[in-house]
C-alpha cells in the first residue's frame, strides 16, 4: 500500500521545510567542523561576519546569488514541465559565446543598444542550445539528461576552439577574446548607486543582480499566471491528461527547454558583461550545476529559488572567508557543508516534510 501523499500548505513547502532541511544541514556540518578541532559556533560567525557582515562581503554574496538565481530558475522552468536539465553549464557557455560575439562586433553601436542586444543575444545563444535536447527527446526519444551532458561537454570543446582559433586576443598567451568596449558592458552596483547618495564599496555586483530580480518576478508570473506556464505544469504532472486536453507536449518539452536555456544565458550576463569584461575560458565557475542543488531547495519556486541562491551565496563567499581566517577549514569543507545541504534538502526530504506536517498539526490543535 503506498504512502499518502503529505500535504503542505505552499508557504510552508516553500520556505518552511528547506529551513529546517539547512538548519539541521548546519548543525551535521557543525559535528564535522567539531570533529577537526574547530568550535562551530565561531566557525558559523565568522562565516556570516564573511558573507553579510559588511557591505563588501553582502556585495560578494549577492554577486554569487545572481549566478545561482539564473542557473536555479534555468533548472526550476525545466522541472515544472517534468525535465532534468543539467545543461546550464553548456547553454551558460554558449551563450556567453553569443554575448562577445554582439559586444565584438556591434561595438559601434551606442551602449544603449548595444548591451540589450548582448544580453538578448546571450538568451538566444542559451536558448539555442537548450532547444536542441528538447528537441531530441520530445521527436527523437533521447532523453534529456544524457543530452544535456553531452551538449555540456560540447560546449566546453567549442569555446576552446574559439578562444584558441577564432576569436582569441591577438599576442595573448591566454585564451580570452580583446576587452570588450566600455560602453558594452555592465553596471558596477556601487557606481550605479552613487548618484542616489549611497556609497558602496568595490565588488563583483553588477546591474545584471537587478535582471536577476526581475527573472524571478518574471518566472513567477510565467509559472503561475499564464497559460503557457499552466501548460508546462500540466505536461510536467501528466502528459497524457496534457496531451488528451489539447496541450501538446513535444512542443511544451522543447519550449521549456528554451526558456531554460535563456535563463542560464543569465549567467553568461553576469560574468562576461558584468564582471570579466572579455570571454574568457571556464567563466561558468561550476555556477550551472550549483543551479541544480539551488532549485530543488527552492522548490522550483521564484521564492524558495531566491533564498536557495541567497544562502549558497553566502556558503560561497562566507566560505572563503571562513578558510582565510580558519586555515584549517579548508574550502573542501565549504564544499562539504554544501554537500550535506544538498543531501538534507534532497534525499530527506520526506524527513522533513513529515516533521513540518506534524508541527503544523500540532500547532492547529489537531
Amino acid at each position: 500500500m503506498s504512502a499518502t501523499p503529505i500535504e503542505l500548505p505552499r508557504w510552508a513547502d516553500t520556505a518552511l521545510v528547506p529551513l529546517v532541511s539547512v538548519v539541521a544541514a548546519l548543525l551535521v556540518a557543525g559535528l564535522v567542523v567539531l570533529g577537526i578541532g574547530e568550535s562551530p559556533l565561531e566557525a558559523t560567525a565568522l562565516l556570516l561576519k564573511g558573507s553579510l557582515g559588511s557591505l563588501e562581503g553582502l556585495g560578494f554574496t549577492l554577486y554569487y546569488a545572481t549566478n545561482f538565481v539564473f542557473t536555479g530558475l534555468a533548472v526550476a522552468v525545466a522541472f515544472h514541465a517534468g525535465l532534468f536539465n543539467i545543461g546550464g553549464e553548456g547553454q551558460a557557455t554558449v551563450a556567453g559565446i553569443f554575448a562577445a560575439l554582439a559586444c565584438l562586433w556591434l561595438a559601434p553601436l551606442p551602449g544603449i543598444l548595444l548591451v540589450p542586444l548582448a544580453i538578448l543575444a546571450a538568451a538566444v545563444g542559451g536558448a539555442i542550445w537548450a532547444f536542441i535536447p528538447g528537441y531530441l527527446q520530445a521527436v527523437r526519444g533521447s532523453h534529456v539528461v544524457i543530452t544535456t551532458i553531452m551538449f555540456n561537454f560540447i560546449a566546453a570543446t567549442l569555446i576552446v576552439y574559439l578562444l584558441v582559433e577564432v576569436i582569441g586576443k591577438p599576442g595573448s598567451m591566454q585564451p580570452e577574446t580583446a576587452d570588450f568596449a566600455k560602453h558594452a558592458t555592465l553596471t558596477p552596483m556601487h557606481q550605479l548607486l552613487a548618484p542616489l547618495g549611497l556609497k558602496l564599496p568595490k565588488t563583483p555586483l553588477n546591474s545584471a543582480f537587478l535582471l536577476a530580480l526581475a527573472a524571478l518576478v518574471a518566472v513567477w508570473l510565467l509559472i503561475y499566471r499564464s497559460r503557457l506556464g499552466y501548460a508546462i505544469r500540466t505536461v510536467g504532472a501528466n502528459p497524457r491528461a496534457a496531451a488528451y486536453a489539447g496541450i501538446s507536449p513535444a512542443r511544451i518539452t522543447m519550449v521549456a527547454m528554451a526558456l531554460s536555456g535563456a535563463l542560464a544565458g543569465g549567467l553568461a550576463v553576469n560574468e562576461v558583461m558584468g564582471v570579466q569584461h572579455r570571454l574568457v575560458l571556464d567563466f561558468t565557475a561550476g555556477y550551472g550545476f550549483v543551479g541544480i542543488a539551488v532549485a530543488l531547495m527552492g522548490r522550483g519556486h521564484p521564492v524558495g529559488v531566491g533564498l536557495a541562491a541567497l544562502l549558497f551565496g553566502a556558503l560561497y563567499q562566507g566560505g572563503a572567508e571562513l578558510s582565510f581566517d580558519k586555515p584549517t577549514i579548508t574550502r573542501d569543507m565549504v564544499v562539504v557543508i554544501g554537500g550535506v545541504v544538498i543531501l538534507f534538502a534532497g534525499a530527506l526530504e520526506g524527513l522533513f516534510r513529515r516533521l513540518v506536517a506534524g508541527t503544523l498539526r500540532l500547532g492547529r490543535g489537531g
